[in-house]
C-alpha cells in the first residue's frame, strides 16, 4: 500500500466517512458511479471492483462483460453536499481481468496521450470556460424552456430564484480543491460562465466532470435546473467550452516567443496548423450531438450577440472571437499566458476525449528521422511544423453545410471512388458484352470486329471523363434539397450528354476515323450496346443515392 492510498484510509476514519463514490465515464461522457464502504476500500485499491462492462455505453460486448474499476487515490476529494454524513469520491482506472488497461475507458486514453506528451518532455496544461444555463424547471417534452432571469453579457442581474447560485457553487468547487478563476453571467438569459483555473490536462478533465455534478446538486438545492445542452434556444447563442491551450517544457512555455507575431513560435503555428488539418475529425468527438450543430451551424448568419461567437468555419485569427482557434493576447509580455484557444467544443462533450484529440508534436529533432522510414504522409500535419494559413481567413472556403466545421471531403472521395468502381466495371460489361454477343452479331450485320473496338474505346473513355466532371460540378451543390436536386439533374445530363457527345466524335469525326484507321460504324450496330448503356444509367443513380447527404 502506498502513502497515498494510507492516506485515504486514515482520512476516512478521521472524519468518519459513511461511503465512498467511484466514478468513472462512459464513452459519452456520462458519469457513473458505485457507492462502497470504507471497509471494502483497501481490497478495492488491490484488487478493484468488479461490474458489468456490457453495461456501459461503448465499454464491452455482452461476451466479454467482466471489468474491474480500480479507484486511483490520488484524486479522493470530500462531497461537500452531503451535509453531517460525509462522502467521498475517488476516480477509477478501468481494467481488464488480467489487469490491462481497458481502451474503451476514455480516462485512459487521455493518460496514454498524456504519456507520450511526457516521453518528450512536455506538459500539456489546459484552461476551460465553461458556459451552462440555468432553467426554471426542467423541460418536459414539447414544453419550451424558461430561464431564470433576462440578464445579458456581464450583467449583475439581482434575481428572486438563485441569487446566489454561483456564490454556492464555487465555494463547493474550491472545498473539493478545484479552482476557479472568475464566473460571470453570459450573452443569454439564465447562461452563466464559471472558468476554472488552468490545470494539466487529466486533472482539468476530472475537474470538468466533478463541476457538472456540482453545478447539478447546486441548482437542485436551489429548486432550478442547470443543463449543459449546446443549444436550448434558439435566439439566443449556445453553451461552449472554450478551452484555452499551452504546451510546457519544464518552466518554459513553448508556444512563446519574444518578438515573433502574436508572441507565438514555430512550435505553436505547427499546433494550429495541425488542429486547422484535423479540425473535421476533432468536431466529431468535442461536438458529439446532434444539438452541437445547431450552436455551430446557427452562428455562421447571426451577429455575435445571438450565437455568432461559436465558430462555424475553419480558420484562426487573434481578435477574432468567430475564430475557430484564437490566440489571446491579454499579457503579451508575459510569456507563461501564450496559449491557444480552441472554441467549437461545447460542454457536454466528453473531455477525456476532447483533451486526447489535441496530440502533442513531435520534436523537429526526430521528424527527419520518421520521414525517412515512414514516409511524410503518416506524419500528423503539426509534427511537420507546418504553417497554418494567414490569421482571419478560412482554410478553404466552406460551400455546403458539410464543407463547414464537418467537412465533404469524405463524400467527395467516395463519390470519385464510385466513378472508377463504375468505370471498371463498365469496362468489364463492355468487354463481355463485346465478346459473346458483339462480335457475331458483328459478323451477322457484316461489321468487322475493329469497329466495334473502336466503339468500346469511345464509350470507355467518354465515361472516365465525365466521372471527373461530375465530381467537380457537384460537390458543391449539396446544401439543400433543391440543389441536391439540381447535382441529380447535371448528373443525369453529363452523364448521357457528355457520354454520347463524346462518343459519337470519336466514331463519326475524321480524327476519330485517323485514330482507328476504319470506317465510320453503321447505326444499327449499336444495337447490342443500348440495354448496357441503360444499365449504366442505373449504375449512375445508385451511385447518387449512396453519397447523397
Amino acid at each position: 500500500m502506498d502513502r497515498q492510498e494510507e492516506f485515504v484510509l486514515r482520512t476516512l476514519e478521521e472524519r468518519d466517512i459513511r461511503f465512498v463514490r467511484l466514478w468513472f465515464t462512459d464513452v459519452l461522457g456520462f458519469l457513473k458511479s458505485v457507492a462502497v464502504a470504507p471497509a471494502e476500500l483497501e481490497g478495492a485499491f488491490a484488487e478493484g471492483i468488479g461490474f458489468d462492462g456490457s453495461a456501459v455505453e461503448g465499454f464491452a460486448r455482452v461476451y466479454e462483460a467482466d471489468m474491474i474499476a480500480k479507484p486511483d487515490p490520488s484524486t479522493f476529494q470530500l462531497l461537500p453536499w452531503r451535509g453531517e454524513s460525509g462522502v467521498g469520491r475517488m476516480f477509477c482506472d478501468i481494467l481488464m481481468p488480467d489487469g490491462t488497461p481497458s481502451y474503451a475507458d476514455p480516462r485512459f486514453v487521455l493518460k496514454r496521450a498524456l504519456s507520450h506528451a511526457a516521453e518528450m518532455g512536455f506538459t500539456f496544461y489546459t484552461h476551460p470556460e465553461i458556459e451552462f444555463f440555468l432553467l426554471k424547471e426542467k423541460p418536459e417534452p414539447g414544453e419550451k424552456p424558461r430561464p431564470i432571469d433576462s440578464g445579458g453579457y456581464f450583467d449583475h442581474t439581482p434575481h428572486s430564484v438563485a441569487h446566489d447560485f454561483r456564490h454556492v457553487s464555487i465555494h463547493m468547487l474550491e472545498s473539493m480543491g478545484i479552482s476557479v478563476e472568475f464566473s460571470h453571467h453570459e450573452g443569454a438569459p439564465g447562461q452563466q460562465e464559471i472558468d476554472l483555473r488552468y490545470a494539466d490536462a487529466l486533472t482539468t478533465a476530472d475537474n470538468i466532470m466533478s463541476f457538472r455534478l456540482v453545478m447539478k446538486e447546486v441548482a437542485l438545492q436551489q429548486e432550478v435546473y442547470a443543463s449543459f445542452m449546446p443549444k436550448p434556444f434558439t435566439d439566443h447563442p449556445g453553451s461552449g467550452m472554450h478551452t484555452h491551450m499551452s504546451l510546457f517544457e519544464g518552466d518554459r512555455n513553448v508556444f512563446f516567443e519574444p518578438g515573433a507575431e502574436f508572441q507565438l513560435s514555430k512550435l505553436g503555428r505547427a499546433f494550429i496548423a495541425g488542429l486547422l488539418k484535423h479540425a473535421a475529425e476533432i468536431t466529431a468527438v468535442c461536438n458529439q450531438w446532434v444539438n452541437s450543430y445547431k450552436r455551430l451551424w446557427g452562428a455562421a448568419e447571426r451577429t455575435a450577440g445571438a450565437g455568432g461567437e461559436a465558430p462555424a468555419y475553419i480558420c484562426w485569427g487573434h481578435n477574432n472571437r468567430s475564430a475557430l482557434i484564437r490566440v489571446p493576447m491579454y499579457k503579451p509580455q508575459k510569456g507563461n499566458a501564450t496559449r491557444i484557444e480552441f472554441r467549437s467544443l461545447d460542454s457536454a462533450c466528453n473531455p477525456y476525449l476532447a483533451f486526447a484529440l489535441f496530440r502533442i508534436p513531435l520534436p523537429l529533432t526526430v521528424i527527419q528521422i520518421l520521414a525517412v522510414d515512414l514516409g511524410t504522409d503518416m506524419l500528423p500535419a503539426l509534427a511537420l511544423g507546418a504553417e497554418p494559413p494567414a490569421p482571419d481567413t478560412m482554410l478553404r472556403p466552406p460551400r455546403a453545410r458539410g464543407e463547414r466545421l464537418l467537412g465533404a471531403g469524405l463524400v467527395a472521395r467516395a463519390y470519385l471512388w464510385l466513378g472508377v468502381i463504375e468505370a471498371a466495371a463498365a469496362m468489364t460489361a463492355f468487354f463481355v458484352v463485346l465478346r459473346v454477343a458483339g462480335w457475331r452479331y458483328g459478323e451477322a450485320l457484316g461489321v468487322a470486329d475493329p469497329l466495334y473496338l473502336r466503339a468500346t474505346t469511345a464509350c470507355l473513355a467518354a465515361i472516365v471523363a465525365t466521372q471527373v466532371v461530375n465530381v467537380f460540378l457537384c460537390r458543391d451543390a449539396r446544401a439543400s434539397a433543391f440543389s441536391r436536386g439540381l447535382a441529380r439533374s447535371r448528373m443525369i445530363l453529363w452523364g448521357v450528354g457528355v457520354e454520347l457527345i463524346l462518343l459519337l466524335a470519336i466514331v463519326y469525326t475524321p480524327w476519330g476515323h485517323a485514330l482507328f484507321g476504319a470506317a465510320p460504324l453503321p447505326l444499327h450496330a449499336w444495337l447490342p450496346i443500348v440495354p448496357f448503356m441503360g444499365a449504366m444509367l442505373l449504375l449512375e443513380e445508385l451511385r447518387k443515392r449512396m453519397t447523397r447527404r
